[in-house]
């Protein structure tokens, strides 16, 4: 799974990489962690994500990469108000399983026609272990690409209407099974998508993307670096780059007898 990522990228300077168009909006509420570099970003945050759409001014124009900011944790279309333009609480769906979203009432819509891509430098996973005292700690690791590069994650995304009200836009990330050394750390991952496959992921006209629900190849996945991070990282509240630096815990020091 990922409940968990760190993010470093500027919406305008990825609209230029990719040559979209950057549609979030500078005058939006956001916390400072949503406005720049986020190495703790959790659900319900508000990330940035990749969508391709058609402009409805010119239907007749091709359907272009364009960077918009969405909740983490997708809202379902049907989900009711809690009250004016505010979705009900439900179970935050900030994951959805590649093998079962095109059957799952929440998801199965937008593996058709909402598909999008979810930009990040590395997410965390934790390991349980033993601790010092012998109870059970977990342990995180950050993984991310070993050449500093950025990852692309396989997401579904909505739209959620409640009369005149201002949309509101949510993704979750999709997640399959865990591949190679992965696996040691947890049995879910989230689902990388190469660049050769950017254009037939996000085409809004190309409903059939099965084969690419697979998990990663093992090629893939042996490109990531899997380090060992800080425990601060445990807690939301904490939201540094040194969160991401690899962490060499201090040996326990011998236990002395005093008999």
């Amino acid at each position: 799974m990922c409940g968990r990522y760190a993010t470093t990228v500027n919406p305008g300077l990825l609209a230029a990489e990719l040559d979209a168009y950057d549609e979030t909006d500078p005058l939006e509420d956001l916390t400072p962690e949503e406005e720049g570099p986020n190495f703790n970003v959790a659900p319900t945050t508000k990330v940035v994500a990749v969508v391709k759409r058609h402009d409805r001014a010119d239907p007749d124009a091709g359907a272009a990469l364009r960077i918009r900011r969405m909740r983490w944790g997708l809202i379902p279309r049907w989900t009711k108000p809690a009250e004016p333009g505010v979705p009900a609480k439900g179970k935050p769906l900030f994951n959805a399983r590649a093998d079962t979203a095109t059957t799952t009432p929440a998801f199965r819509d937008a593996v058709k026609t909402k598909r999008c891509l979810v930009p990040m430098d590395g997410w965390y996973e934790w390991l349980t272990e033993p601790g010092p005292d012998g109870k059970p700690a977990k342990v995180p690791f950050f993984m991310t690409p070993a050449d500093g590069s950025r990852l692309y994650m396989a997401g579904l995304w909505s739209v959620w209407r409640d009369g005149d009200r201002p949309p509101l836009l949510s993704c979750t990330i999709l997640t399959t099974d865990s591949v190679g050394e992965l696996a040691r750390i947890h049995n879910r991952m989230p689902l990388i998508m190469p660049s050769d496959a950017w254009d037939r992921w996000l085409d809004p006209d190309h409903a059939d993307v099965a084969g690419l629900l697979e998990s990663p190849s093992e090629d893939q996945v042996a490109q990531l670096e899997i380090r060992q991070v800080s425990p601060k990282v445990n807690s939301v509240k904490n939201n540094s780059a040194d969160l991401v630096d690899r962490f060499e815990p201090a040996e326990q020091p011998e236990q002395i007898s005093l008999l």
